[in-house]
């Protein structure tokens, strides 16, 4: 038997594979659009396990796996005989016997890792603190859209240092545009995976100043300062005030330049709502994009 295709993070994956999910991914939105329901996933059962609040992640889960002629079964933690001590080893096999994928967002990324290696069938990665390769596929599919190939771009990145920074980063490396973190004085990536992204010829550069990284770029990226189980700090807060992305720092950037946030986002910290919904937003596209992105994403696992 062949081992399961997991859709874990960008690193382990080749880009031929992400460039052949996202080639998929934008011929099911084409189909959509024409009204043409593509089913390939038919009989297919997709098993989602939330230990963490979702709107995007599950409503496009859900839309897409029955867009793809699928089925899904929906699993909060509270309620499965994991969240009592079950081990995740053990639900890993079980699962595995009656469902044909599982998708599980938790805030611990060993957590994915264990349940990928004892499950016989693909688990992807709906989010965990480590990383959202699910969003960033979705990101990279709509810049495309929108201005054409990513591969020797500029995108900066500005605010906190988090899981979609991360991906942001592994993201370089897999598809070749220069990344400029911007965050706040002592906040570094990990080394280490700053290391992989250039020796697999990833340009990041980390900076401390919010006008450097934005000038010339030709995407801003940004996210919440405060992330999911995290208890809102005033002194840290305040830290990030320099990097909240206004018209300012939009006008540094490329006249084209586009704007993205994952969402949810909390207008006027890290954004400002002339920004989210203006012009050089595509917001709403990335959004959407979810449901598309992850259409690509299931029927490589399953195909």
């Amino acid at each position: 038997m062949a081992d399961p295709r997991h859709f874990l993070d960008l690193d382990r994956l080749e880009t031929p594979v992400l460039r052949g999910i996202l080639t998929s991914a934008a011929g099911f939105k084409r189909a959509n659009a024409a009204g043409e329901r593509l089913q390939p996933l038919k009989g297919k059962m997709l098993a989602m396990i939330f230990e963490r609040p979702s709107t995007r992640t599950r409503v496009s889960f859900e839309v897409g796996m029955r867009q793809l002629g699928g089925e899904v079964i929906v699993l909060e933690s509270h309620g499965t005989q994991l969240g009592r001590g079950e081990t995740i080893g053990d639900t890993a096999r079980v699962l595995s016997r009656y469902v044909d994928a599982i998708m599980l967002r938790t805030s611990d990324h060993e957590k994915l890792t264990e349940l990928a290696s004892h499950a016989t069938v693909p688990v992807i990665n709906g989010l965990t603190s480590r990383s959202h390769p699910c969003q960033l596929m979705a990101d990279i599919l709509t810049y495309e859209e929108r201005r054409g190939p990513i591969t020797g771009k500029s995108v900066a990145w500005a605010g906190d240092v988090n899981n979609m920074t991360y991906t942001w980063i592994q993201a370089a490396a897999r598809f070749g545009f220069d990344l400029k973190v911007a965050c706040p004085n002592p906040l570094e990536p990990p080394k280490p995976l700053l290391d992989w992204a250039r020796k697999n010829g990833g340009k990041v550069e980390v900076l401390h100043e919010l006008d450097a990284a934005v000038r010339g770029a030709d995407c801003v990226v940004t996210d919440t300062w405060v992330s999911m189980g995290q208890t809102p700090d005033a002194h840290r807060l305040k830290k990030f005030q320099p990097f909240r992305v206004d018209a300012r720092a939009m006008a540094l950037a490329k006249p084209d330049a586009v704007f993205m946030h994952c969402l949810p986002a909390h207008r006027d910290d890290e954004v400002t709502g002339d920004v989210l919904d203006g012009p050089q937003s595509v917001v709403w596209d990335e959004a959407e994009n979810r449901l598309h992105a992850q259409k690509g994403i299931l029927d490589w696992c399953l195909q």
